[in-house]
């Protein structure tokens, strides 16, 4: 798993200022199972199960609510940490 977010200058691409890539990777695969990123031209998206769909940002707190959601779907759930 890989949780990677940053405060950015806002920009034109950018005007939330947040760039943001969650990534959980199954052991023993490459590919990423779930993945929430939003970089530019693409803006906030999520892979899921290798479908790609538009993803609506809210905040930082719904990014990482949403993410641990899929995880734990993903069979993940042993891995993500427990508030």
């Amino acid at each position: 798993m890989e949780l990677a977010i940053w405060k950015v200058p806002a920009s034109r691409h950018n005007p939330i200022g947040v760039r943001y890539r969650l990534a959980f990777v199954r052991r023993g695969e490459r590919a990423p199972a779930v993945l929430y990123d939003n970089h530019h031209p693409k803006g906030h998206h999520r892979h899921i199960e290798g479908i790609k769909e538009p993803y609506d940002f809210v905040d930082v707190d719904q990014l990482l609510h949403d993410f641990a959601n899929h995880v734990g779907t993903a069979g993940g759930d042993a891995v993500w940490p427990r508030r």
